[in-house]
């Protein structure tokens, strides 16, 4: 049996895994008594349709970028990287605290700075489950799943008994000073010209493209991207070539935790002003969808984001204009998941199927 041809594994298996998932949903959408036509409407109509949809859809992809990528990179080294969560919540707390505490005297520096510490939070929550792994041999998912629980209880202490302004209710921190809030797309030149009212969606958009291109060149066109795919290919033969596995494996973890964790630039910083309890909103393991999704690839990550940011922005839409529950919105992010993830496997046996199936079909008519 001949192989799938490459175009067919990055082109129609995630296609069909995205169709078969729409067709489940509609399934599930009239089990409930609604209309998938309605649904699909009022989600693309919310989501694409207008500069205020696509402004929340790219808001929320900006974010499941982050987390894909962070999730991609730990993956090409063997590491499923679970922590995401935790370490995008470390990384907010790294950004509150340098917009807080350091007087920035325009948005540019503070962006600057607030990058750096959300990238140094967000790598040193990863570090410890990395030498964990590295040194004693403790399971990265394990570890990584036990610090997002750690990291929402340090944050909450964080929150209420050290950075909570007196008199203040809620766990979250001062608003940030207005000379560190960063320009939306509406307020950024030439871009406004799409975005022509006030959006969410902000200049951290362009950072995390500029990620994705980092990412991209870091795996496949340097040397350290040559050993943390080696590596992540054979452990064995990667230490017969003189690679160091503990070396990859903290670097390899260290720059996950710091793209997880640079995604609070765009919600804590870009969004809200301040950091608040629930700040990563369950981004970190929406990227571990869109990074299965993407086929660990940034060019896959950027588009599987894109489709999550839609789902998201949709489902919302979902919610407020129909009498289908907002939590459909779940259902079809589980049914992408479950398709694209778990079942992958199973489309892919069935494209092979169809295409040696088309080529014995030719190579019959040939011999005639």
């Amino acid at each position: 049996m001949e192989r799938l041809p490459k175009w067919a594994d990055v082109v129609l298996v995630p296609l069909i895994s995205l169709l078969l998932a729409a067709v489940i949903a509609a399934v599930v959408i009239v089990a409930i008594g609604q209309d998938p036509w309605e649904a699909i409407t009022v989600m693309v109509q919310g989501s694409v349709m207008n500069s205020y949809g696509w402004g929340y859809t790219l808001y929320y992809a900006t974010s499941f970028m982050f987390t894909g990528l962070a999730v991609t990179v730990a993956f090409h080294a063997s590491l499923f990287n679970i922590g995401g969560e935790g370490q995008a919540q470390l990384g907010g707390l790294g950004v509150a605290l340098c917009c807080l505490m350091i007087p920035w005297p325009h948005w540019s520096l503070a962006l600057i700075g607030a990058t750096v510490a959300a990238a140094a939070f967000g790598a040193a929550w990863a570090a410890v489950p990395a030498y964990l792994q590295a040194r004693r041999g403790s399971h990265i998912v394990i570890t990584t799943i036990m610090f997002n629980y750690i990291a929402a209880a340090f944050l909450i202490f964080m929150l209420v008994d050290v950075l909570r302004p007196d008199g203040q209710m809620d766990p979250a921190t001062a608003n940030f000073p207005e000379t560190v809030a960063l320009p939306t797309l509406n307020e950024i030149p030439v871009v406004n010209l799409l975005f022509t009212s006030k959006v969410p969606a902000n200049i951290t958009l362009f950072i995390a493209l500029g990620m994705a291109v980092v990412v991209w060149a870091l795996l496949w066109r340097t040397r350290l991207g040559y050993a943390i795919r080696a590596f992540g290919k054979s452990e064995a033969a990667a230490k017969y070539a003189g690679i160091s596995p503990f070396g990859i494996i903290m670097v390899a973890m260290l720059i996950s935790g710091g793209l997880a964790g640079m995604m609070a630039i765009n919600n804590v910083m870009g969004e809200a002003g301040r950091l608040l309890q629930n700040s990563a909103s369950g981004a970190g393991f929406i990227g571990i969808a869109v990074a299965l999704m993407g086929r660990n690839h940034p060019v896959g990550v950027v588009l599987a984001a894109l489709l999550f940011g839609f789902l998201f922005q949709g489902g919302a839409e979902l919610g407020l204009w129909t009498k289908i529950p907002i939590e459909m919105r779940i259902v079809v992010q589980g049914l992408v998941i479950l398709f694209t993830g778990a079942l992958d496997m199973m489309v892919r046996m069935l494209l092979t199927w169809v295409f040696n199936l088309l080529r014995g079909g030719r190579a019959a008519r040939g011999a005639v």
